[in-house]
C-alpha cells in the first residue's frame, strides 16, 4: 500500500503539495512517528548550540502539525513563529500552544518581512516532495546579518547536488559560516538519513 510518506517524493508544485499535506495531517505525526522521525530533534539540538539567547524569535518555517516547533521548545527556545503552506497542517499546531502565531504561506509571496527573525528553521522542508530549491534562498536573503539558519536534506534530496550546491554558494565567497553539518537519523524505520545544518549569514 502507497502511504502518505510514499506520495511526498514524487509530489511538486505548490498546489499538489498543499492539497497532499491538507490529506495527510490527521494522520501525519502517527505515519512519521512509526518510522522514528529523529531529524527535527537533532536539528533543533544543533541550532540550541549555536544560539546563545533562547528568548531569540524563532521562525519555524514549514511547522507543519508543530513536530518541529515542540522539538525548537524542547530545545529552549521560548518564542516561535509558525508558517505553512497547509491549512489543515496549520489548524493542528494551533492546537498545541507552542507557536506565538501561525501564518499561511502564500507561494506568491515572500512569507515575512526580511530581518523580522534573526533565527529560521526548515526542518524537512526543503528537498524532494516539499518546498522547491529556490526557498533555500529566499530565507537565506530574509534572514539578518548574524542570523542563523538551520535546516535539512534526507537523503531522496541530497541525490541532486544542486541543494548542497546552494551551501556552497553561500559558504565559499564568504557570506556565510557552516556551523554544522550532520549527517545522522532521519526516519530509521525506513533506513533514511538526513544532513542537519546551521548557517550563520555574514
Amino acid at each position: 500500500m502507497t502511504t502518505f510518506l510514499d506520495q511526498s517524493y514524487a509530489t511538486s508544485g505548490a498546489n499538489a503539495t498543499r492539497a497532499l499535506y491538507d490529506a495527510w495531517a490527521a494522520s501525519y505525526e502517527a505515519e512519521v512517528a512509526e518510522n522514528g522521525y529523529a531529524t527535527p530533534g537533532r536539528v533543533a539540538s544543533a541550532l540550541a548550540r549555536s544560539v546563545a539567547d533562547k528568548s531569540t524569535p524563532v521562525m519555524d518555517f514549514g511547522c507543519g502539525t508543530g513536530l518541529s516547533g515542540l522539538a525548537l521548545r524542547l530545545a529552549g527556545f521560548d518564542v516561535i513563529d509558525g508558517a505553512d503552506l497547509s491549512p489543515e497542517m496549520l489548524e493542528i499546531a494551533r492546537q498545541k500552544a507552542l507557536y506565538r502565531s501561525l501564518t499561511l504561506v502564500n507561494p506568491a509571496k515572500s512569507p515575512f518581512e526580511a530581518g523580522t527573525y534573526p533565527v529560521i528553521a526548515a526542518i524537512g522542508v526543503i528537498g524532494a516532495g516539499a518546498a522547491p530549491i529556490e526557498t533555500f534562498d529566499t530565507l537565506m536573503t530574509l534572514l539578518p546579518k548574524g542570523g542563523f539558519f538551520a535546516f535539512s536534506y534526507n537523503d531522496n534530496t541530497l541525490k541532486d547536488p544542486a541543494f548542497e550546491g546552494c551551501v556552497s554558494a553561500w559558504v565559499d565567497p564568504g557570506a556565510a559560516c557552516l556551523h554544522v553539518r550532520d549527517y545522522g537519523p532521519h526516519l530509521p524505520a525506513r533506513n533514511m538519513k538526513s544532513m542537519i545544518y546551521v548557517l550563520e549569514k555574514l
